[in-house]
Order: C-alpha cells, then sequence, then structure tokens
C-alpha cells in the first residue's frame, strides 16, 4: 500500500507519471489492472476508512475512529467501553488562539515528558485517565469509566487563527463524558501554561473500540502487518493482524518482509512517505519516493508471491496538499491474473485496465480468488 499514491497533474502529470518506473510498470505489464473508490466515488476517505476498506470491510459499516486506531497503533490495551481520542499538542498564543496545530512537530522525548506529567497529575472525578506518546506531537487521550460515549465533537478547529473548540455531545448519552472531557483539557491547560510551544492540547476523533470481525475469521489466513506509524500498526491490530517489528526507512521494512515470509500467507506492506510528500505539497519529494518504492520491488518479486497488488488506500495529490476523493490505482500480479495491455503503473494507464473501476472493499475477494482461496458460488 503506497499511501496516497494518486495524484492530479501539474504541468501535465501527476507524480506517478513523472516518475521513472520500471519495476512499477513491469509488474502493470505481466499484471491486470484498474481503478479503486476506496469510498464511493466523490468521496474523501480519512486513512482508516481507506484501509478497512482494502481490507474486504464495508467502511460506512464499520466505521473506526481516529483514537480507538492511535491506542492500537501504540500496542495500548484497550477495554470495552473505554473512550479514545486523539491529542495533538499545540501552542496557542495570549489571546487563546491556535498558532501552531503541532507545537511545531516537538520531539517525541519532550511529547513523553509532556505525557507523564498529565497522566500523573490530571485527576478526574469518576474516570481513570491515561495519556500516552504516540510520536512528535500526537498522542492519545484514553478515558476508563462507565458509562461513557464517544459520541462527542472534535475540539480541533483544524485552522491557526482560531481558539480551541469546546467538547459538545453528538447525542445526550456523551453529555457526562463531555464534562470529564472539559475537566481534562481544562487542568492540561493549566499544567502545560509553561511549556511552549506544547502549550494546549487539541482532541480529535473520540471513539470506542468497534465490534469487528477478524481477518482470520472471514478469510482463514495468518496475516502479517509492516507498518511503521502507528495509525496503520493500530488498523492492522483492529482487525486482528500481527504487528512486526521493523525500522524506520523502506529498505527496514523490505527487510522485515524477506525475514518474515515463511511464517505469515498474508502481508499487508504500508508506505507512508509519498503521504506525507503529498500533504506536504511537494511533488519533487513525492516523486522520489515512488522511485525509491520502485527500486525495491524486484527484492519484493524475488519472494515469488503467489498474488502481489499494488495500491493505495487513497490519494494525496500534492496540488491539493490534502486527501482526495480521485480513485486510485491498483494492479493484481498472479499466475491466474488474465493479462491486460496497460504498461505502465499510473491513473490515466490503469483506467484501461481489464478490472475497470470498482469498490476498494471488493479486492480482497480478487486477491483470494487469485490465489485459488475461494470455493464456488451455488450449485
Amino acid at each position: 500500500v503506497i499511501d496516497g499514491v494518486g495524484g492530479i497533474q501539474i504541468e501535465g502529470k501527476t507524480e506517478l507519471e513523472k516518475a521513472v518506473t520500471p519495476n512499477l510498470d513491469m509488474v502493470a505489464r505481466e499484471g491486470v489492472c484498474g481503478l479503486m473508490d476506496p469510498v464511493f466515488p466523490g468521496i474523501t476517505p480519512g486513512s482508516g476508512p481507506g484501509h478497512i476498506a482494502l481490507f474486504g470491510y464495508d467502511p460506512v459499516r464499520y466505521q473506526v475512529g481516529r483514537g480507538v486506531l492511535g491506542a492500537l497503533g501504540i500496542g495500548f490495551h484497550l477495554e470495552r467501553g473505554d473512550i479514545a481520542a486523539r491529542i495533538n499538542f499545540a501552542t496557542v498564543d495570549e489571546k487563546g488562539l491556535v498558532t501552531d496545530r503541532r507545537a511545531g512537530r516537538i520531539p517525541t522525548s519532550f511529547n513523553q515528558e509532556l505525557c507523564r506529567e498529565l497522566e500523573e497529575k490530571v485527576k478526574v472525578e469518576g474516570a481513570k485517565i491515561f495519556v500516552r506518546t504516540v510520536k512528535e506531537h500526537r498522542a492519545v487521550l484514553v478515558i476508563r469509566g462507565k458509562g461513557l460515549s464517544g459520541e462527542i465533537k472534535d475540539t480541533d478547529p483544524q485552522k491557526e487563527g482560531l481558539p480551541p473548540l469546546d467538547p459538545e455531545p453528538i447525542t445526550r448519552e456523551a453529555e457526562k463524558t463531555v464534562s470529564l472531557v472539559k475537566e481534562f483539557i481544562s487542568q492540561a491547560k493549566n499544567i502545560l501554561s509553561s511549556r511552549h510551544p506544547a502549550n494546549m492540547v487539541l482532541l480529535r476523533g473520540f471513539s470506542q473500540l468497534p465490534h469487528i470481525p477478524s481477518f482470520q475469521e472471514i478469510y482463514k489466513l495468518n496475516p502479517a502487518c509492516i507498518a511503521v506509524y502507528p495509525m496503520y500498526k493500530g488498523v492492522a491490530r483492529l482487525v486482528g493482524m500481527e504487528v512486526l517489528s521493523t525500522g524506520e526507512t523502506l529498505r527496514d521494512e523490505i527487510e522485515t518482509l524477506k525475514n518474515n515470509f515463511d511464517s505469515y500467507d498474508f502481508f499487508f506492506l504500508h508506505i507512508k512517505p509519498a503521504d506525507s510528500s503529498g500533504e506536504d505539497g511537494d511533488f519533487e519529494r513525492k516523486v522520489k519516493v515512488i522511485e525509491e518504492v520502485d527500486s525495491l520491488i524486484p527484492e519484493i518479486l524475488s519472494l515469488n508471491p503467489d498474488v502481489l497488488a499494488i495500491t493505495a488506500d487513497h490519494s494525496t495529490p500534492s496540488l491539493l496538499r490534502s486527501h482526495s476523493w480521485h480513485a486510485v490505482p491498483v494492479v493484481i500480479r498472479a499466475k491466474t491474473a488474465r493479462v491486460d495491455d496497460v504498461d505502465k503503473f499510473t491513473e490515466l494507464e490503469c483506467t484501461k485496465g481489464a478490472l475497470g473501476r470498482f469498490s476498494a472493499q471488493y479486492l480482497m475477494s480478487l486477491l483470494m480468488a487469485h490465489a485459488l482461496k475461494l470455493s464456488k458460488f451455488g450449485a
């Protein structure tokens, strides 16, 4: 999964079209190609629903909050009924306006110090508070108690120059939880007042652990996840994948795949930097990331997988500096593939592929079919 690989043309070319990708193009020639809509045409997905769909689940039916994914991503053991929310440490000025939603991307070591202080000092009657580091400015808040609800609006205004929003209940059942969240924010604000640039917390993605069938239950596979960022480890753990320990680079991820290839029969290999480059509006860096991924494709092919799919969870065009609704390219390479005449792995070329355009939640059934793991339907 090359996160956010889809783009929009700048000076006539997308990032995929600009990149020199002989190996991705070879896979396209040897496989069958198409385009996928992560949710529905025209809908811009978050990373959670984008991956839920890739794993074969209906992303509308199985909606998972960012807080839960963040907590699972760092290996926090959530209990049924816990409320989890993502924290952004942020900077506010003397007027209480947000001047930096990410607090200058503070070092993770400073984040850890702040989380320890908040967890030790914040006391909320009727609930237990956990505050844990994710990375840089990102952390997770978990509230444990009775009768809680995650139906709460975010406090992150999503823009600088505005004050943090007050938490508001979406349903009446969430009123108790909102009062606890307000108390946490009030105490956190006082504790952080002298800890510039991280002198405020912004909360979003309030959620509870959903009931979702596991990957093993559905597909009878032994799946593993190889990812660097906690968010993607979280969505993998949610569906029951084992998260393998790996390093920080693409090279590290490939080595982890090679070292574990004989121990599992399904791998979710997540590649983040294309998405980060797109969100930063850095067209050339995204091109370079795609070319680096391309250079590692032969090492994946050398493992001789029965089925290889290369795709994305959503598009992140550098032009927009954000996720977008644009369909993502996909190629399936297998001995059982009905090879089409696509010869380059790009958005435009994949529109010509024999897979056509389909919903991402059907990708897993196609992969299972190409692996000869599905029985005939009906008599």
